[in-house]
């Protein structure tokens, strides 16, 4: 079994009377998540009732509340815990949950559903303060690596990618060419994970897309996404991409709307600070997950670990952004850039990534174009495995391996 990071924080959320909203792509885990809350329910002598839109029993249930409330009543009497999965299937869901909490009723709900905007955007509205959103992405690079090591360094994960650092490498270029979704990890040989990834991404087109956009077919949609694969962590040009997939710029700004409500990717906005001359404006696009972004480009890299450098920036990115939240990145017009900025509200922290690792503390250009802007007290050049530290115009700048990014807080 993977142990996901998320499991805990939602255990502690099964006592508070909010909505517990489990979102995320599709075969991300959120159904063995829901199963691992109801088994420790279980070990507590606790009632519970799982529910799966899916599934043609179940439905029935679903048709109103009164339909479900009655199902509820007759499995697990007046009190307990309800687990409601695939609830996007369900026109109106917002409505039908919205209408569940109005009840005032002595249950705990914890409802799932897969990429939909229905879920992500309606019924965050609809239950303003009576939920709490729980994001369940891909294994990140902590659960994968510790899935694969056995747990066995659980505790010590930096000590064991210090000492093996050829063993994490090796994790880590799997990690980057075939990315997180569990049912891929789970498989040992290429051709499976392949055959895994193939699957994940037919379905999300199939059942999440021609249905979102009413599309009869999806070829410029899944053209557009193998097109940001190649183009990974590079400048959205939303003119260039209209050109060379024969779709209206407002067409390709659609699509790249739905990616990232689908939890397919992040568009990053560029950082400012009022500085607009000399900022380019476009977005940078990284993908949730590397190895659904390998299957579009049909390019896997297992053999060659300097074709990654975008990859790995992308892992660096998720990183970042599971610590901070929000992250941009920095470009002038005449061409300076650092890969990632933390605004954190007091001073701007720049972050440069570069996969190979450096052999002296020598900053990189662009970070030095971005100390000489804006004199942050720090900066950072992440990278594979060297740690150093140099000052430049009173900026400590700190090399620091890509296993050490929670030292940055």
């Amino acid at each position: 079994m993977i142990k996901r990071t998320l499991l805990p924080k939602l255990i502690a959320h099964l006592d508070n009377p909010e909505i517990s909203l489990i979102v995320g792509p599709r075969q991300a885990g959120k159904t063995t998540l829901m199963g691992l809350l109801i088994d420790h329910l279980k070990s507590q002598g606790k009632n519970s009732l799982f529910l799966n839109y899916d599934l043609d029993s179940d439905r029935p249930y679903f048709k109103s509340q009164t339909d479900l409330v009655g199902k509820i009543r007759l499995e697990i009497g007046n009190t307990g815990y309800v687990f409601l999965d695939e609830i996007q299937r369900k026109d109106n869901a917002g409505l039908f949950l919205k209408g569940l909490s109005d009840m005032n009723l002595p249950y705990k709900f914890v409802v799932s559903g897969s990429g939909s905007l229905e879920l992500k955007e309606k019924i965050a509205e609809s239950l303003a303060g009576r939920k709490r959103i729980f994001t369940l992405n891909p294994l990140s690079f902590e659960e994968f690596i510790n899935f694969k090591t056995q747990y066995h360094y659980e505790e010590k994960l930096v000590d064991y990618l210090k000492t093996d650092p050829e063993g994490g490498q090796k994790l880590l270029k799997e990690y980057l060419s075939f990315g997180g979704y569990p049912k891929v990890v789970t498989f040992e040989t290429t051709e499976e994970k392949l055959e895994a990834i193939k699957d994940i991404f037919e379905s999300y087109l199939e059942k999440d897309i021609l249905g979102l956009l009413n599309l009869k077919r999806t070829e410029n949609f899944s053209n557009l996404v193998r097109t940001l694969s190649s183009q990974m962590g590079k400048l959205i040009n939303y003119s260039e991409l209209s050109s060379t997939l024969g779709i209206t710029e407002r067409t390709v700004k659609h699509y790249i709307w739905y990616l990232t409500k689908t939890f397919v990717g992040d568009k990053i906005s560029p950082f400012t600070h009022r500085l607009r001359k000399e900022i380019v404006k476009s977005p940078v696009f990284y993908f949730t997950d590397t190895g659904l972004a390998n299957f579009a480009t049909r390019d896997f890299y297992m053999q060659d670990f300097s074709t990654l450098g975008f990859h790995f920036q992308n892992l660096v990115y998720h990183e970042l952004k599971n610590l901070f939240g929000d992250v941009h990145y920095w470009r002038t017009k005449d061409g300076a850039e650092v890969d990632f900025v933390i605004d954190n509200g007091r001073s701007p922290v720049p972050i440069e990534v570069k996969l190979q690792t450096p052999s002296e503390s020598k900053i990189p250009n662009g970070l030095i174009s971005f100390i000489n802007k804006y004199n942050p007290p720090k900066a950072y050049v992440v990278n594979l495995s060297y740690q150093g530290k140099t000052t430049y115009n009173k900026t400590v700048v700190s090399f620091i391996p890509y296993y050490s990014l929670k030292s940055i807080l």
